[in-house]
């Protein structure tokens, strides 16, 4: 039985190509927290999507180097194992942190595939080579910069547009997009800023054709969500509220979604998100992949989710110059608005050592032996 040698923590400074505003925040960099499960010379690698802070979600990078390190790992690799769905099984006894669980899980995932010689997209049954790409589109400080920064993103080749909205940001940027790109796919995200005394104000962006909007209310309001979709045209997309198969699979038979947006470190892992997949599969539910402006190496993983059957509509994978001037691995790089899925074993990619060390701020190793 394989077993594991020792985990290493790299947490890196990433600066963004510009701001990237939403409705809880601005970024200008990722603290990005990366873990290394090596085992017999092998290293699986993964991305832990928290932010610096708690303003998508209650997880931190802080925090989430210190479930690691004082509880996820002694508690969970304490035989040292190294298999992925035993992992999975075993951070169930922990309640939260479902981004820190999905990093820990990943790097074992990953490198168990390596040893076996399997790709990410392979083991979760990918059925495409190459996956369409959307790019998110953040609050900007005006109408012009917006439709300056869309050109962009509609010349560079992108196949679906996403704009950041909230109170006061919304019907007039939606309708400035929408005329000057007739036929581009067009789609919102709240990052639930709204209520549900907002319904007037989002149903009136229904005459401009968008795919979806994106968790217009607050996570914990399924009822709200199911509300809104019988007030307006738009198809409600869940995002923020989706942790699990459990609550998919609520959302989906209260109404409160009728398209569902899968980020794997929100629901704690490529295995639920799998099986997040395949209900909605089942229940004839589109799916996308959404981003956390992951690195090359969560990127990666999530370009391998993509390629799966249910997702239908182009996600948040974006090349890696939509958010890094310089990325830890090697460039992703759009193709006539799609990415390759990686096809080497496990996720594909590893971090340039040189740029790892030159990003690193932080590490830590951690022996097992």
């Amino acid at each position: 039985m394989t077993s594991i040698d020792l985990i290493r923590l790299h947490r890196i400074d990433m600066p963004l190509v510009r701001p990237f505003r939403t409705s809880f925040g601005t970024q200008e960099a990722r603290d990005v927290l990366l873990v290394e499960v090596v085992s017999e010379g092998v290293s699986g690698w993964a991305e832990c999507v928290a932010m610096e802070w708690p303003g998508y979600s209650h997880e931190y990078v802080d925090g989430a180097v210190d479930v690691l390190v004082e509880h996820l790992i002694p508690a969970v690799l304490s035989d040292r194992l190294l298999n992925p769905h035993e992992v999975h099984g075993r951070m169930r006894r922990f309640q939260g942190h479902p981004m820190a669980k999905a990093a820990l899980e990943t790097a074992v995932l990953d490198a168990w595939l390596r040893q076996r010689g399997q790709s990410l997209a392979d083991y979760l049954g990918a059925v495409r080579d190459e996956v369409d790409c959307g790019v998110s589109v953040g609050i900007p400080r005006s109408l012009d910069a917006l439709l300056e920064e869309v050109a962009s993103y509609v010349d560079a080749g992108y196949r679906r547009i996403k704009l950041k909205i909230e109170p006061g940001w919304d019907v007039e940027a939606v309708r400035a997009v929408r005329e000057a790109w007739p036929a581009m796919p067009l789609q919102t995200d709240a990052n639930q800023a709204y209520t549900r005394d907002d319904s007037d104000m989002l149903a009136a962006m229904d005459p401009y054709g968008l795919l979806l909007v994106e968790q217009p209310l607050p996570e914990d309001d399924l009822r709200g969500h199911a509300l809104l979709a019988e007030r307006i045209a738009t198809p409600v997309c869940l995002d923020e509220s989706i942790i699990s198969v459990a609550t998919a699979d609520s959302a989906i038979a209260f109404g409160a979604t009728s398209v569902i947006n899968i980020k794997p470190g929100r629901v704690g892992g490529y295995l639920e998100a799998k099986a997040i997949h395949d209900l909605c599969l089942e229940r004839g539910i589109p799916v996308w992949c959404g981003g956390m402006l992951e690195t090359g190496i969560g990127r990666a993983a999530n370009i391998a989710l993509a390629a799966l059957p249910g997702f239908t509509l182009p996600g948040d994978t974006s090349a890696s110059s939509r958010y890094f001037a310089t990325d830890i691995t090697e460039p992703f790089v759009l193709e006539d608005g799609r990415l390759r899925v990686p096809t080497a074993p496990g996720i594909g990619v590893d971090p340039i050592p040189a740029l790892l060390a030159e990003f690193t701020t932080w590490s830590a190793e951690i022996d097992l032996r």
